[in-house]
């Protein structure tokens, strides 16, 4: 991709485009039971995702193997609701059982039938909520509503540019709905998780299909991969930088720390060359030498001995 001077761009236009520490986003969306993590080694865990705000997270059972796709009652920040198995997954890959649930017990029949009844309820509930928002005039946006399964509550997730006075706004879904009401403000990043949508690359948002957690993502991170800093090309439908920035940094950091910087010098063929161009992606280096001849040369080929680069010496 060709790169734009950096000179050229408005940073601070820029960097409105990275996260907002203070912008609300979802917590785990589990709680771990007391006494769950001692019994992990003896049970197959999960890879989940709750099917109203696509949160994925991990979940241990004891009992029959559970199926891809098959719906679970696990408990939940928000309440004891169904989740989705994904896959199981090896404990190995788990870096941490610091938030593992439990699963406990299959989706029966009458919980799938209550769930489909629930869909039409919260489709009026969501028209309902609109019309009260509009009403009161509030600077809010409903995104999804969702009754819990086995708790008598209505989740009404909204997003926002500010914070929210939604307290009579609470009491206006108490008097219609009779029942216990939580509003709970999120971030544009999660309102793409619950949404969904396709990237610029065409695929499904990476935070709607895959992503467990949102990686906070800088300007900084697009510049180590020589990104264009263009606002267009670097930013997601939800107005913040692309996901992606985040996931490619650790590669890009890690071979940085193989290969010659940019406007590094180096030792080849007895002459000193810059390096005027450095592709992770393919491993290429563009140099140019002292008299002006130009090369791109494989970057496996140097290895950095004493401070300064060379080429390998068992090459």
């Amino acid at each position: 991709m060709e790169k734009d001077s950096y000179e050229d761009i408005n940073e601070e236009d820029i960097a409105a485009l990275e996260d907002n520490p203070a912008e609300s986003e979802f917590e785990s969306a589990i709680i771990v039971e007391e006494g769950t993590q001692a019994n992990l080694p003896d049970m197959p865990i999960y890879r989940l995702r709750l099917p109203y705000s696509n949160e994925i997270f991990f979940a241990a059972y004891q009992g029959e193997p559970l199926k891809a796709g098959s719906m679970v009652l696990v408990p939940t920040r928000y309440g004891r609701d169904l989740a989705q198995i994904i896959t199981p997954i090896q404990k190995d890959s788990l870096k941490t059982f610091s938030e593992i649930a439990r699963i406990q017990r299959p989706a029966t029949d009458a919980d799938l039938e209550k769930v489909a009844r629930n869909k039409s309820l919260e489709d009026e509930a969501f028209t309902i909520c609109k019309e009260k928002i509009a009403k009161r005039k509030l600077n809010m946006k409903l995104i999804t509503v969702h009754y819990l399964l086995e708790d008598s509550k209505i989740l009404f997730f909204f997003s926002s540019d500010n914070r929210v006075d939604f307290r009579e706004l609470v009491k206006d879904l108490v008097s219609v709905f009779k029942t216990r009401i939580e509003l709970r403000q999120i971030g544009v990043r999660d309102e793409s998780r619950v949404m969904g949508g396709f990237g610029v690359c065409g695929r499904g948002y990476c935070c709607h299909t895959i992503s467990e957690k949102l990686k906070p993502v800088s300007i900084k991170m697009a510049k180590e991969q020589n990104l264009s800093l263009n606002s267009m090309k670097i930013s997601g439908s939800c107005g913040r930088l692309l996901c992606c920035l985040a996931y490619e940094h650790c590669f890009y950091s890690e071979q940085r720390k193989l290969i010659p910087p940019e406007g590094g010098k180096v030792l080849y063929d007895g002459t000193i060359w810059k390096v005027v161009d450095a592709n992770m992606l393919v491993g290429k280096l563009k140099l140019i030498a002292e008299d002006g001849r130009e090369a791109q040369l494989p970057s496996n080929i140097f290895e950095k001995v004493d401070g300064r680069w060379r080429v390998k010496a068992s090459r």
